[in-house]
């Protein structure tokens, strides 16, 4: 997963957006990670509690783990709070647990579906727009 994420990272601009989704234990974070390491950012943690993670770099890296939005009911309401397509134009936003609420903030969006049985992974990209069409993942 840290690996996907180091070739995701490298393709990245400003204003990208990555939803992630799959079960606990998936390797979300471990992704996310690898992206950040290639964005030059090493101290890349799940913001499960604080919801939205901002690490700083020529690239910024937004990170938010929807997981207890969803939880409140209205996910779609607490992610405007988190005013995310004003601060993701200049740096790559990555949604954890980014579901329908999250794909409305850009048409233009890799979608990323990690399915966990036993020690396999199935990793299913969707790129969505024709900004992600060309890049090579």
């Amino acid at each position: 997963m840290h690996a996907l994420g180091l070739r995701i990272g490298q393709q990245c601009r400003a204003g990208d957006l990555i939803l992630l989704n799959g079960p606990l234990g998936a390797g979300k974070t471990v992704l996310v990670q690898g992206i950040g390491q290639a964005l030059g950012i090493t101290d890349v943690t799940s913001p499960t509690f604080v919801i939205s993670r901002i690490h700083s770099a020529p690239l910024s890296l937004i990170h938010v783990d929807a997981y207890r939005l969803l939880e409140g009911g209205n996910a779609a309401a607490y992610l405007d709070d988190l005013d995310l397509d004003t601060a993701g134009e200049n740096a790559v936003t990555v949604i954890e647990w980014g579901g329908a609420e999250s794909a409305r903030l850009s048409d233009e969006r890799l979608e990323i579906t990690i399915d966990r049985t036993e020690e396999v992974r199935e990793v299913t990209i969707n790129k969505i727009g024709a900004r992600w069409q060309a890049v090579d993942l």
